[in-house]
């Protein structure tokens, strides 16, 4: 099930984030603004800040935050 809002995770995990019903982490939503994406975890991906998420992790060839932001800081933006 699902944890409430607020709720913390698991120890050693950053932040609050929601579970699926079979427990994994949900994925981050694909039309969260890039801009705040960039100013979270201090990247320029070279994209307007009102783009989608989904967008630029087409352009990079990534499914996740995580490689997106590894790709980004390896290779530089757009």
């Amino acid at each position: 099930m699902a944890k409430g809002k607020g709720a913390p995770d698991a120890p050693g995990m950053k932040g609050h984030r929601s579970r699926t019903e079979r427990g994994p982490l949900r994925n981050k939503r694909d039309d969260t603004q890039i801009g705040k994406i960039e100013e979270k975890y201090n990247i320029d991906t070279g994209f307007r800040s009102d783009a989608h998420l989904g967008t630029v992790q087409d352009y990079f060839g990534v499914d996740n935050i995580k490689d997106l932001v590894s790709t980004v800081r390896k290779e530089g933006g757009k």
